[in-house]
């Protein structure tokens, strides 16, 4: 049984079935059976695409296959239809993007074509009220709270860290932690995106693709966008001067069938929107970086979906950094992962052309290197043979041509997709790789000494320790016993000389020679040697299903604290010093949300890290992906 199938397979088992455009989430039904360890066998049949020999399934086969099994440019690839729901394919061909193209289509075929994709019926979904519209004096826009934020990472260097004095945040008033509102995202199983802030607003994407612009003191909203699928990166606020009125600051994100959005951050209005690749199968997950009027933009793709059919021509995709003028979206560059192109290799046993080098993914958001005027990207595998030297690798880009500057590879020899541990496994790699990716982002740190390295966490458990100026490793420390979903999934924090590093290391059906650790650890930037260590105490109940132990998500440092969501729900902070846990809220319950309904919490997971700003701390919880419990809860306390 080959582990990563066990990971894609279970995400999409959970995810919505769907469509062509915009996106929505359906209703949870989670398996049966363990929630701890789902067997590849038993997830493989639910990765099935539906029967195109039915009424609803010829109506799709003449109108929509050509494109959208096709590989035709900006139309997503069936496969990736599979993260949208009933709803949102109908408003896609109705009144969407789709609109134009199914004008020869009767309503009922329309819904038809929704419910076969979708694989249910149109308003099934979950259903929670949308936030009051603002007004009056929360409606308006504060010139004078420019965003300290800088991106996914809050800083240049992707440190995760806030000073106290920004956060409002220290030992002595977190006891004082109290809820001011909740949200609960209508129709959504998972909170992904990293709340931004700025302007007196929290702008943050969700599930159902809708980006919102809450004004932080009530929770009410100052504007709402609709993007065509799920936002799960962050939103990223270009700064302006304190007290310029004549300010316009923009909003960037992208959504997960690769569509970049730049919007007027007072309005909501869209300025310019790009796709940064055409392949068919792209996804943006990472959080763009911005720098001097640049943004820079990682690609990503599912590739490795389609490609576990026999028929499917694997691979092509490489993925990339790409950069943009931030103002009006013209395109200046885009650095590839993999410098040659996908070629035709060999003939698989269907008699089906195989292509490669492929993959090397950005799932991350860059780094932004000053000093040096590079960025840093962490890559995934590759997804057909052979294997290259840049994937499950570290590569720097020269900001200004987007060049490599040098490239650290963690793993040689890793080739995967979908294909691999199914029973028809014509696809799959010869390689057939453990896939470690680089699925967290690097960040720069400075040990007390006063040297500079990038550090890039793998889901390998292995903590990397590299030589900006040559991409040469200086350290490496094996934190974790690493594994599918294990490891450094999301993202580290660094602060005075110490990385803090949270462990996933939950279990996924295969057998390790080393037990799990998962937990909270301190390292010595100067040598990776430990400072501290907290292991992860298993709390979950015996009948809270896919409630595991461990640190998946993103976490925040902010001088004497660490705030870190676990896959059990629970919101904790630690003592920098100690590892000692100084407060601990268990966020799997339901609250109260804005307008009436429950906000529902649940497992802490991807790139969405705590937020914390005068005396508030914004979070999301609610992870229904890869086996961790769902949720839909925008969660904003205040510390008196």
């Amino acid at each position: 049984m080959h582990t990563k199938t066990s990971f894609v397979i279970s995400w999409l088992a959970i995810s919505v079935l769907v469509g062509c455009s915009e996106q929505e989430a359906s209703k949870f039904e989670p398996p049966t059976g363990s929630p701890e360890i789902v067997a590849v066998e038993e997830l493989a049949s639910d990765f099935t695409l539906a029967d195109t020999s039915t009424s609803a399934g010829k109506i799709y086969t003449n109108n929509c296959a050509s494109c959208h099994e096709q590989g035709l440019h900006r139309a997503p690839h069936r496969a990736m239809l599979l993260l949208m729901s009933p709803d949102s394919i109908y408003r896609a061909l109705a009144e969407g993007v789709m609109q134009s193209q199914s004008e020869s289509l009767s309503d009922e075929d329309k819904v038809a074509v929704s419910e076969f994709l979708g694989g249910g019926k149109i308003g099934d979904m979950t259903a929670s009220p949308e936030p009051a519209q603002c007004k009056d004096k929360s409606n308006q826009f504060d010139y004078n709270e420019p965003p300290v934020f800088q991106g996914w990472g809050l800083t240049q260097a992707s440190t995760h860290s806030i000073p106290a004095e920004t956060a409002g945040l220290n030992k002595k008033n977190i006891a004082s932690l109290k809820l001011k509102w909740a949200f609960a995202f209508p129709g959504a199983l998972r909170t992904r995106s990293q709340p931004a802030l700025a302007g007196g607003a929290i702008y943050v994407g969700s599930h159902g693709g809708t980006v919102y612009a809450f004004d932080r003191e009530t929770g009410c909203a100052r504007w709402t966008f609709a993007a065509s699928a799920e936002v799960r990166t962050g939103i990223v606020i270009s700064p302006w001067d304190e007290g310029d009125k004549s300010a316009e600051p923009m909003a960037y994100f992208g959504d997960l069938i690769g569509n970049l959005y730049a919007l007027n951050a007072i309005t909501g209005a869209l300025k310019w929107r790009a796709r940064p690749d055409e392949h068919p199968t792209t996804t943006l997950t990472g959080t763009p970086s911005l720098h001097q009027g640049v943004l820079y933009v990682p690609v990503s793709s599912l590739e490795v979906v389609p490609a576990a059919e026999p028929d499917y021509e694997c691979c092509h995709f490489r993925g990339s950094v790409v950069a943009y003028n931030a103002r009006t979206g013209e395109q200046k560059w885009q650095g590839f992962t993999i410098p040659e192109k996908s070629t035709a290799k060999t003939l698989n046993a269907a008699g089906t052309q195989n292509y490669g080098p492929s993959g090397a993914p950005v799932w991350n958001s860059p780094a932004i290197d000053v000093k040096r005027n590079q960025l840093t990207i962490g890559t995934g595998e590759n997804y057909s043979s052979p294997a290259s030297g840049e994937s499950d690798a570290v590569i720097a880009f020269d900001l200004t041509t987007g060049n490599v500057n040098w490239v650290y590879q963690a793993t040689t020899g890793d080739a995967w997709n979908t294909a691999c541990g199914r029973k028809d496994d014509t696809n799959c790699p010869t390689e057939d790789g453990p896939d470690f990716d680089f699925g967290a982002g690097t960040l720069l740190a400075e040990d007390l000494d006063g040297i500079d390295y990038v550090i890039g966490g793998q889901k390998s458990g292995v903590v990397h320790a590299i030589d900006p100026d040559t991409g040469k490793v200086v350290w490496q420390t094996k934190v974790g016993r690493g594994g599918i979903h294990a490891g450094v999934y999301f993202g580290m924090a660094t602060d005075q000389g110490r990385l803090f590093v949270p462990i996933s290391d939950t279990p996924d059906g295969r057998e390790y020679l080393e037990p799990a650790r998962p937990g909270m650890y301190a390292l010595d930037l100067r040598n990776g040697e430990y400072i501290w260590e907290s292991p992860a105490e298993d709390i979950c109940r015996e009948d809270q299903q896919y409630c595991q132990p461990g640190y998946p998500a993103a976490i925040t440092v902010i001088d004497q604290i660490v705030i870190a969501g676990s896959n059990d729900g629970h919101l904790r902070i630690f003592d920098v010093e100690t590892g000692q846990i100084l407060w601990d809220l268990d966020t799997a319950i339901e609250f109260d949300s804005l307008g009436g309904g429950k906000a529902k919490g649940g497992s802490f997971g991807g790139g969405a890290a705590p937020i914390a700003f005068k005396s508030q701390l914004i979070v999301n919880s609610g992870y229904g992906f890869a086996g961790k419990m769902p949720g839909n809860a925008l969660l904003v306390f205040e510390a008196k």
